[in-house]
């Protein structure tokens, strides 16, 4: 096994923590914060906007089983990633379009990727997935960790 770790926001983070577990090579997932200045914040924090922080996926996966590729296509799938700071009612820049990478090839990969889709029509808006490096992870509550299986329900509508 080679497991990785990526990292990714898409809006809220519940319905795309649902759908990368359905997805063979994925070990586990946790959702919490990534990208802000505050050390440790809180989800209201977050979610008022005071942190800078996205709400994320972060992915620990088998790469011999999924390709990260692989994990960036589903990606693009679950989510707007045309609408600034926002995914569907959900608005402020914790919902932004956002991956964040952990080694130089996801970079590169990620780049590859968001340029390919940019330049096909498989989306009518500009692409505004911002890719920068990973920093500190920020497990969010508890109770956010598998929120819908917690409550039933396989996926939310985006």
């Amino acid at each position: 096994m080679a497991a990785e770790t990526a990292s990714f926001g898409a809006g809220c983070f519940w319905g795309v923590e649902a759908t990368f577990r359905k997805i063979g090579g994925v070990i586990e997932t946790a959702v919490g914060y990534m990208g802000g200045v505050t050390d440790a914040p809180t989800y209201e924090e977050v979610c008022a906007s005071e942190t800078g922080h996205a709400e994320v996926v972060q992915v620990e996966f088998d790469s011999t089983v999924v390709t990260y590729r692989e994990l960036l296509e589903v990606f693009w799938n679950c989510h707007d990633p045309t609408t600034k700071d926002r995914q569907g009612p959900d608005v402020g820049r914790h919902y932004r379009s956002v991956v964040f990478f952990h080694t130089p090839g996801q970079k590169a990969t990620a780049a590859a990727v968001k340029d390919e889709l940019s330049r096909s029509v498989r989306f009518a808006g500009e692409i505004v997935t911002e890719i920068v490096a990973a920093c500190p992870f920020f497990r969010a509550e508890e109770y956010h960790q598998r929120y819908l299986e917690k409550h039933g329900r396989d996926s939310c509508s985006i």
